[in-house]
């Protein structure tokens, strides 16, 4: 009997291959694999100096690896790197953003570099900063932005084009609790249409409502990657990620001296 022939799977959203990078004696990433399936939204975590923005980096072609490969929906980040990154929206990590634009100025320069038509640049331009609440302030020069306006204008710059991927390095920082709900709801709707989301933090609570997947980076490695109920294991991902990197802080005795009485 003839079997039926498999329907090929579709290629991970984004697929790293013992990613690896030293700066002097530092290891800063260690032979790191990962693949994240498509439509799903990943929590990369880890501690302080872990390696996550680096991973990041590399993963977008920001920081080429010293060894392994990176590629978005199959496409080899530094083979193909116009392919790769046309497949993809970033928020790098203290983004420079250019200040001296408005933040819609800075909104169409974007647009058009991803070679969007004039009219749909400012359709989506005029959508993105009342999705962000930053309608009111398109006129305004970024440089004028507050740290939390800035990460907004720098997120909906990642988004003008309408990506398959968004790669975000701590997208909630010093955003207000308004705001963060309604890149909570962005990003919710985002996956729910077919996207992919990754995004690294350091708050275990938003990674936990947040996510379905969760990848957990020590020292440069990945020591741990699945479903969020895999890698929390019928505990809260608080316990679990400090029960993997490192212990409870144990600071009462030895700072007594800051004791009042």
């Amino acid at each position: 009997m003839t079997q039926p022939t498999p329907v090929d799977a579709p290629p991970p959203a984004l697929h790293l291959e013992r990613l690896a990078k030293r700066f002097g004696p530092k290891v800063a990433v260690d032979g790191l694999t990962l693949t994240v399936p498509q439509g799903s939204m990943l929590g990369l975590v880890g501690p302080n100096g872990a390696g996550k923005t680096t991973t990041l980096s590399m993963a977008t072609g920001l920081l080429r690896p010293d060894h392994g490969a990176a590629a978005v929906l199959g496409h080899d980040v530094w083979r193909d790197p116009a392919a790769a990154k046309a497949r993809m929206g970033v928020l790098p990590d203290g983004v420079h953003l250019f200040d001296r634009l408005t933040g819609a100025e800075l909104l169409r320069y974007n647009g058009l570099l991803r070679s969007l038509p004039e009219e749909e640049v400012a359709r989506r331009s005029a959508s993105l900063l009342e999705a962000l609440g930053l309608a009111g302030t398109g006129g305004t020069l970024v440089a004028d932005y507050s740290a939390g306006m800035r990460k907004k204008i720098a997120l909906a710059s990642a988004l003008i084009h309408a990506p398959r991927l968004l790669v975000l390095d701590e997208p909630f920082e010093a955003v207000d609790p308004v705001s963060g709900e309604a890149i909570r709801a962005i990003l919710r709707d985002f996956v729910a249409s077919g996207g992919t989301v990754v995004l690294s933090s350091h708050v275990m609570e938003l990674v936990e409502s947040l996510c379905d997947r969760v990848a957990v980076v020590a020292d440069g490695r990945l020591i741990a990657a699945g479903t969020l109920d895999e890698v929390r294991a019928g505990a809260s991902l608080q316990e679990r990620f400090v029960q993997m990197v490192g212990q409870q802080a144990q600071g009462g005795e030895s700072l007594a001296w800051l004791r009042t009485s």
